[in-house]
């Protein structure tokens, strides 16, 4: 048998050469298993370096500690290795210590040649190590903070940031983290650049500061009244990077208008020049004027898109003319052929029957030419206005419970709930206007036509009571009970049609002319949701609904109101007068003269009945006190809400500084 060949030289003298030592490092760690200590077994050896001459421990510390300078394990020293976050700023930063890090792994080599040749030692090996200890220990103590920490994206540049301010006495190591920032930002200002150009989240690993919820969706601004979708569907996390937390809100606000676009169909074309194109964050703050020049676009585009092809303003209009009854001749005639279903309980009444009702009388008057009067729907109500106002919990209001009950339950007592008191409108609102008119929006529009549409009521009431009574004419009525009832009847219309003036020439109108000169000017589609929500709150405030106090004293006059005409109605006897334009033959002369005294003797005795005499003066005594006791109640209020002073003026006809 030949011998084995000899071993080459180079093979003792470079012993490194094959790799092999690898293997025998990790069979030597799995030998002594995962709870056993080293003692500094080097690979292939398991004597401790103390056994070794003091020459030969220098060799192999100095061996040992070049594998480790470029990360091998040595003999005698072994490397622990973590990992954390992936993602682009990662990547970028891992890419650009590489290039910082090819002057060391130069000098390394360097290093190790010099210690082949035996011309290496430990004070030569520091020596050496020194110029660069500064720059390796900030790049050293940058990964393991961000590895501790467990960053990524946002938190890692604001890391490299602060890593950077805190070398200033050393600018090498200050520029090297500084040029580190720059190029892991870029990775970051792309994403930022499809945000704000795009409306797009580019995101796959979480590093960007703005957060979708996707579970949001747009249909619940018409359907939920708490929707939260413009406010929730795209917000900021907790990390944002230092050099963007003042335009923050700005990219944000961005990315949303850019998005209600796209989902409507709309072409988002932004003119991207080498210019507008987010580079870097430099000193020169140009990346600042690119958001805001892309913020400009997008606000204008979107405000544009509302206002000219989906007819913003239109839609307000028409909200006004139906809900606010700015126009309100649809609404009479839909009162007197809609009445016998509107007297109804309110889970007795027919929806479908109203709105076929209610399509009748838009067909027949001027809100035929309207063609937004087929988004008007009918809606019924299950609880009065007051209880109605206790559910909603975001309203600057608090009504008292205990006395909102009460009262209310004095009112359902003494009138029964009907269509009448809970009947409302309601108005189909399409994406992207559901951002102005949410459902929130429009449930305000919906308590202010409560109470326009219950006021109407009670004022046609009255006036069917005053027409009633009219037969009393003929008859002289003075010192009786009928003098006093149209005398109260008419402070009741009065009081009933000052609160009508009020609401509408008062609040409604000149607030909603306010309104419309201010979105004539807004800029952005935040600004005209604030401005009509302003607006309705405004409304909602001087038409008493977020006052309780008020709001239930009128409420009380108003059934006073109901209450009167309805016993009117009953007590009065339906006596039809003859018609002094028939004209009768000469002979029958004397039987008209005699029906004309029966006539008299009846009207006479139905003046001075006792009945009607007392209910009469129980109701001008309540009515008169409920009225008097509106008095302390505006001037204490008045203080606060100068313009109730007006109401006070409508209905009492009283100044408040008297």
């Amino acid at each position: 048998m030949d011998p084995a060949p000899a071993t080459p030289r180079w093979n003792l003298e470079r012993p490194y050469l094959t790799g092999r030592f690898h293997q025998e490092a990790k069979a030597a760690a799995a030998q002594q298993g995962p709870g056993s200590k080293s003692r500094g077994a080097g690979a292939g050896s398991g004597s401790v370096i103390g056994s070794y001459a003091v020459s030969v421990q220098e060799l192999f510390v100095i061996d040992d500690l070049l594998s480790a300078l470029v990360g091998i394990e040595g003999r005698y020293i072994s490397i622990k290795r973590v990992r954390g976050k992936e993602g682009y700023v990662v990547l970028q930063i891992d890419s650009s210590m590489d290039l910082a890090l090819q002057d060391y792994q130069a000098m390394v080599a360097q290093l190790e040649h010099q210690f082949r040749l035996g011309r290496l030692s430990v004070q030569g090996l520091w020596f050496f190590c020194q110029r660069m200890m500064s720059s390796l220990n900030a790049l050293a103590v940058l990964v393991e903070k961000a590895t501790s920490n467990n960053t990524s994206g946002s938190a890692t540049l604001n890391l490299l940031q602060s890593q950077a301010k805190a070398m200033g006495g050393d600018s090498a190591v200050r520029s090297l983290l500084e040029k580190m920032t720059e190029s892991a930002s870029g990775a970051y200002l792309r994403m930022l650049e499809r945000w704000v150009y795009e409306g797009v989240i580019d995101d796959p690993y979480g590093e960007f500061f703005i957060a979708e919820n996707k579970s949001l969706q747009k249909e619940s601004l018409t359907q939920d009244y708490d929707a939260k979708y413009w406010q929730q569907r795209y917000s900021l996390k907790d990390g944002i990077p230092s050099f963007l937390t003042n335009v923050a809100a700005t990219i944000l606000t961005t990315g949303k208008y850019l998005n209600v676009m796209r989902e409507c169909g709309h072409n988002v074309q932004v003119s991207l020049s080498e210019s507008s194109k987010l580079m870097s964050f430099g000193s020169n703050h140009q990346y600042l004027e690119c958001i805001k020049s892309a913020y400009d676009f997008a606000s204008g585009e979107l405000l544009t898109l509302m206002k000219d092809k989906y007819d913003l303003i239109g839609k307000l209009r028409s909200l006004k003319r139906y809900l606010l009854l700015d126009q309100g001749d649809f609404l009479v005639h839909f009162m007197d052929i809609a009445r016998e279903e509107l007297t109804k309980k309110p889970e007795e009444i027919s929806a479908e029957k109203l709105q076929s009702l209610l399509d009748i009388a838009l067909r027949s008057t001027a809100a035929a030419s309207d063609p937004s009067h087929e988004d008007l729907t009918c809606c019924v109500e299950r609880s009065s206005l007051l209880k109605k106002l206790t559910t909603l919990k975001d309203l600057d209001c608090a009504y008292p419970s205990d006395k909102l009950a009460a009262a209310d339950v004095d009112q359902t007592m003494q009138l029964s709930i009907t269509g009448l008191e809970t009947f409302y409108l309601s108005y189909k609102v399409q994406w992207p206007l559901s951002l102005v008119i949410s459902r929130k929006a429009l449930t305000k529009y919906q308590l202010i036509f409560r109470l326009l549409f219950h006021c109407k009521h009670v004022s046609r009431q009255l006036c069917t009571a005053w027409q009633i009574q009219q037969v009393f004419r003929p008859v002289k009525i003075l010192g009786t009970p009928v003098l006093r009832s149209s005398i109260l009847c008419g402070n009741m219309l009065k009081f009933v049609n000052s609160l009508l003036h009020y609401l509408t020439f008062e609040v409604l109108e000149p607030n909603w002319h306010l309104m419309h000169d201010r979105l004539q000017s807004a800029r952005s589609i935040d600004e005209v949701i604030q401005i009509h929500d302003f607006f309705l709150q405004k409304c909602l405030k001087e038409c008493l609904l977020l006052l309780p106090e008020l709001l239930m004293k009128v409420e009380k006059l108003k059934a006073l109101c109901l209450q009167y005409a309805t016993s009117i109605q009953l007590l009065i006897p339906s006596i039809e007068v003859a018609n002094p334009d028939n004209t009768s033959k000469p002979g029958k002369s004397r039987s008209k003269i005699n029906k004309s005294r029966e006539k008299d003797q009846q009207l006479k005795l139905a003046s001075e009945n006792v009945v009607m005499s007392e209910s009469i003066l129980k109701f001008e005594a309540a009515f008169n006190s409920e009225l008097q006791s509106l008095v302390p109640t505006l001037r204490n209020s008045s203080q606060a809400e100068p313009y109730l002073t007006h109401l006070a003026q409508c209905i009492l006809g009283m100044r408040m500084d008297q």
